[in-house]
């Protein structure tokens, strides 16, 4: 039988060096009929020309600006041909038979909306790396941490969440999406630019009536903090202000009611804890993601009339979000592994 077709998509936007380390192992993936995209996002640094030069079985896409992480995935997808699509970040290195054991078990699972595989530190290979781990959740007030991965505590994998899961949310680092879903989901909303636009996406799709899955016989190896690190005023400001944006997107009307104002408050106190670090540009990041969203509320709320008026769910009653505050059972009763959450 023939393999479905897949687009791998790598969107860039001057990490070069990245490309040069990375590229080649999403080249020799072992899959047959595959398609790799190279998007690039206005890079200056010689990127384009790079990929030009040395991969000519690469499709390379320019764009005149950065689009960032939504426009510029949401656009490099009018080009592909695949049935499915790979969000892949410029700082992963793959494994030669990564994509089978995903595509396999989407293609025996129709209602699956995205996959992810286990995603492995590439400095220290025997943890779990930040972003997306071995499958993502959120807490009731939105905070997001993974099965490996709670704030910035990773894991060691020891096998001990091998076992393929139904999960939340699956990593933008990595993450095979069904392409037929995409149209009746929605794309990436441009609103968010860049970071947590994977788990609104994920968070429509489990209102769709899909899921999402870990597949962690499929593992690859991420840098990580490749275009803003950890640490970085501009990343906390998108953290606070789309975390915020997605919970009005997906709330209904009374629970966005209900847990939006507490959310805030837990923000506010996460802001004092930034400045009693010295990190004043964090504090001041959490204050103007905050005003940004109340001065723009008409708009999220427009955005969840449509959202809600299109899916099949009007709650996601399973084991998929986090009853109690992640930030609790961390930061006061010191439960540092997915593995001691009770849901």
């Amino acid at each position: 039988m023939k393999q479905p077709r897949v687009s791998v998509i790598i969107l860039n936007w001057n990490t070069k060096h990245f490309l040069e380390k990375f590229l080649p192992s999403v080249v020799q993936t072992n899959y047959q009929n595959l398609e790799i995209i190279v998007a690039d996002n206005g890079s200056t640094d010689g990127s384009a020309d790079f990929v030009r030069e040395n991969f000519k079985s690469v499709k390379l896409i320019t764009f005149d600006k950065n689009y960032g992480f939504c426009g510029g995935y949401n656009r490099a997808i009018e080009f592909a041909s695949g049935d499915y699509i790979v969000l892949l970040n410029s700082d992963v290195e793959v494994t030669p038979e990564w994509l089978n054991p995903i595509i396999n078990f989407m293609e025996e699972n129709k209602d699956v909306f995205a996959c992810q595989p286990k995603i492995l530190s590439y400095f220290e290979r025997n943890k779990f790396e930040y972003a997306g781990a071995c499958g993502g959740f959120i807490d009731k007030f939105g905070y997001p941490f993974c099965r490996g991965r709670i704030f910035f505590y990773t894991e060691e994998d020891m096998g001990q969440y091998d076992e393929i899961k139904q999960v939340f949310w699956a990593t933008g680092a990595c993450m095979v999406i069904r392409r037929n879903l995409l149209h009746e989901i929605g794309f990436l909303d441009e609103d968010f630019f860049a970071h947590m636009e994977e788990i609104d996406l994920c968070w429509r799709a489990n209102l769709h009536g899909y899921k999402i899955f870990c597949i962690p016989q499929s593992k690859v190896y991420h840098v990580g903090g490749g275009t803003l690190p950890k640490a970085n005023p501009r990343k906390t400001f998108l953290n606070h202000r789309n975390s915020l944006i997605m919970l009005e997107k997906n709330l209904t009307f009374p629970d966005a009611l209900l847990i939006i104002p507490i959310r805030l408050f837990l923000d506010i106190i996460s802001a004092i804890v930034y400045l009693l670090k010295g990190s004043v540009g964090d504090f001041f990041a959490v204050l103007k993601a905050h005003f940004i969203f109340l001065i723009a509320q008409p708009k999220w709320i427009i955005k969840r009339i449509r959202n809600r008026k299109k899916i099949k769910k009007k709650k996601i009653n399973n084991n998929l979000i986090f009853k109690k505050s992640i930030v609790i059972e961390y930061f006061i009763l010191g439960k540092k592994k997915f593995s001691e959450l009770k849901f």
